[in-house]
């Protein structure tokens, strides 16, 4: 189905940042999507528009409870042909509507979707950095906009894609980050809202990074929420483990985010052979593991930083140093094997790519 989103394009284009110096999530394009969805009409009047504050209404659900999701997905420019490419926006519609199931929110059509984020995406593809290891991030979310305070779904909601020229979700690209077990506070529960992109998974887990931080580590490894026994996620990223020659990484039983790096991940080194487990963790393991010389490596996976090398972990007071505080061959044969099909300088084996 054809999709023709009206464009209203911007009278007053912002000045572009100095891509060579790209924080992270920090800028903003000139335009945006909107679509709005009510209850009778379904969604409906979806048009890119010029980048702008959205009035709300003081009593609108998402400020009182919360109901709302966010995905993320990149666009670049093909290094060998210019095209303007996004890496599985297919996976981000999945889920994003198996995280609109959870918290009550009316599906999307896929196919909408992905058209919607092409759309914007075009409007302003001369915003696409070009320097190395920069990408335009882009960050659908839903919000719900009924206002009552009585609680329950939202019978109204806004769909918005916005777009941020970016570099490296950590400052310092691929070197190897400092973690801190956490063993106190937790991220999810069976039952929960683990596997649900929202943005409640995140603020619950501010206050143990903050306590990270402030004992010199970059971010926190969190543990299982009944047993705290077995490891799970890397702050907001899945976390994969190289212990002898097994890959190991936490089975999707309802606590994790179904990364789709992750995914990536996973079919990339099956590809090449390795040996790869879904399977619990316990953080003793990990430590005989390494009493053992048999830890090798570390590292998260996520949209926004790919790959993220793990150089040391802090489990109470064990510190483990991970292959020298160096970056692993596994983590920069995946670092280079992803970000390579995501630009077009290494060919696209599995069909990942979608021309915009």
């Amino acid at each position: 189905m054809a999709y023709n989103f009206p464009v209203t394009r911007t009278l007053n284009p912002k000045e572009k940042p100095d891509p060579n110096d790209l924080p992270f999530g920090k800028y903003f394009t000139d335009h945006m999507f909107i679509m709005e969805y009510d209850k009778g009409q379904g969604w409906h009047d979806g048009r890119v528009v010029p980048y702008a504050p959205i009035a709300m209404d003081p009593a609108s659900v998402v400020l009182h409870y919360g109901q709302e999701m966010f995905e993320g997905l990149k666009a670049y420019k093909n290094v060998k042909t210019g095209a303007v490419q996004l890496f599985r926006p297919e996976m981000n519609a999945r889920r994003t509507n198996r995280t609109n199931d959870r918290l009550c929110i009316p599906p999307m059509d896929e196919e909408m979707y992905v058209e919607a984020v092409k759309a914007v995406v075009r409007a302003d593809a001369d915003w696409i950095p070009e320097v190395k290891d920069t990408s335009l991030y882009i960050r659908p979310f839903i919000f719900a906009t009924e206002p009552t305070l009585a609680i329950h779904p939202s019978e109204s909601y806004m769909f918005v894609i916005i777009l941020s020229p970016s570099g490296p979700y950590y400052p310092n690209g691929l070197q190897p980050t400092k973690l801190y077990v956490e063993d106190t506070y937790i991220r999810a529960a069976m039952g929960g809202t683990g596997e649900a992109k929202c943005g409640g998974n995140y603020a619950c887990g501010l206050k143990a990074q903050v306590i990270a931080a402030e004992k010199g580590y970059e971010q926190i490894l969190w543990l299982d929420g009944q047993e705290q026994k077995y490891v799970e996620e890397v702050g907001t990223s899945n976390a994969f483990f190289v212990i002898g020659d097994e890959v190991i990484t936490a089975p999707l039983r309802g606590t994790i985010l179904p990364g789709i790096t992750r995914d990536s991940c996973i079919r990339a080194l099956k590809a090449g052979g390795y040996r790869v487990s879904e399977r619990l963790l316990s953080i003793d393991e990990i430590c005989r593991a390494y009493d053992r010389g048999e830890f090798r490596e570390m590292f998260a996976s996520g949209t926004a930083a790919i790959i993220s090398p793990v150089g040391e972990l802090r489990y109470k007071d064990k510190v483990m140093d991970v292959n020298g505080g160096e970056i692993g061959p596994v983590a920069q044969m995946l670092y280079d094997k992803i970000y390579g099909i995501q630009t077009g300088a290494v060919e696209d084996e599995f069909g990942w790519i979608e021309p915009v």
